[in-house]
């Protein structure tokens, strides 16, 4: 069935498997090339569009403060019983420093309207009295 002068052409092999190596090998190489300069591309364009540099000038804590925060929820931070504890305190602090004021205003407007209707009855209760003591 094989001569010896054709080689065995079965399962994709070919005559000269060297040079079909190195195209391949070209071959990877090129593609790989073309996916690192798409990848740099998008990065760049990306870059100008955020105007990352401009915001790392302007506000550098911030931007630090920022990558900590992705990098933490990226990292798998969010279900740890840590930030459970962190958003615990969070909420406590919240409705402490939000409620408390909101809290304090109210209460001393009921004080200021309770303390003016007792003065109005003091003064109800002693203008009856010196009216009662003028006619006698």
């Amino acid at each position: 069935m094989e001569t010896p002068n054709q080689p065995n052409m079965a399962n994709g092999r070919s005559e000269d498997p060297v040079k079909t190596m190195g195209q391949r090998a070209s071959s990877v190489s090129d593609s790989a090339q073309q996916a690192w300069d798409r990848t740099r591309d998008a990065v760049s364009d990306l870059k100008r569009a955020a105007d990352i540099d401009g915001r790392v000038r302007r506000n550098p804590y911030g931007t630090v403060a920022a990558a900590l925060g992705i990098g933490y929820v990226l990292g798998g931070g969010i279900f740890t019983p840590l930030t459970g504890r962190i958003v615990g305190l969070g909420l406590r602090l919240g409705i402490r420093l939000a409620l408390l004021p909101m809290m304090k205003d109210q209460i001393s407007e009921l004080a200021d309207s309770l303390g003016g209707e007792i003065e109005t009855n003091k003064g109800r209760r002693s203008g009856g009295k010196a009216a009662k003591t003028s006619e006698r």
